[in-house]
Parts: structure tokens; sequence; C-alpha cells
């Protein structure tokens, strides 16, 4: 688990890879009951079908938009790059790495799992 907001030097992705919080079943549960929430305060009529509808509809963007394509698409990640080339693109990746001067202080704390 490694993202933009670590600021990795690379970021490379498998074809089959997802890029997510959640899956779409779960965000579009999740989403829905949160919209069905704001329906309720506002006093708007959200019945079992509106219901459906919204969540089929979340269900299918979070599908499309984890995507390695969507999101290689919008330049997130340096590459996409088949499996069995892991180790040869892994290798080139440390090799750069090494000639790039490290940071000495970092502009982050401790990170705490």
């Amino acid at each position: 688990m490694c993202g933009r907001a670590y600021d990795p030097r690379f970021l490379f992705m498998w074809p089959n890879s997802k890029i997510a919080v959640m899956g779409g079943e779960q965000a579009s549960l999740v989403l829905t009951q949160i919209k069905e929430v704001q329906a309720k305060k506002a006093k708007i009529d959200w019945d079992s079908k509106k219901s459906e509808e919204f969540k089929k509809v979340m269900k299918e963007k979070y599908e499309k938009e984890s995507h390695a394509y969507f999101s290689s698409a919008r330049l997130w990640d340096d590459a996409i790059i088949d499996p069995i080339q892991t180790r040869q693109v892994l290798g080139l990746s440390l090799s750069a790495a090494l000639n790039a001067p490290v940071e000495k202080d970092s502009k982050f704390g401790v990170f705490r799992m």
C-alpha cells in the first residue's frame, strides 16, 4: 500500500490491479446510506427504487474508476507493467533511485501502524 501521498520515487501497477480504498460494492452501500440520511433530513422522498438505482450507478463508477488503466490515463502512476517484467523494472528503478541524492530530513512525522 503506497501512493503519491508517501512521495515514492516510482509508482508502477500491474494490469489487474485496483486503486481504491474499498471495492465498488462496499462504496455503493456506504454512499447509498449517506444519501438516504441526507434525503430524510431534507424531507425528500427516497424509496427503494431510487436507492437501488443510486447503488447501481455508484458501483459501476467505482469499478470503472478503480481500474489500473483509468488511473494510468490520468498520470496517477508511472506505468502499467507486465507482471513478468516486475524484477527487471524493480532492478532498474532501484538503480535509478540509488543515483539520486537522499534527503536527510523527512517532511513527515513517525508513522504508527
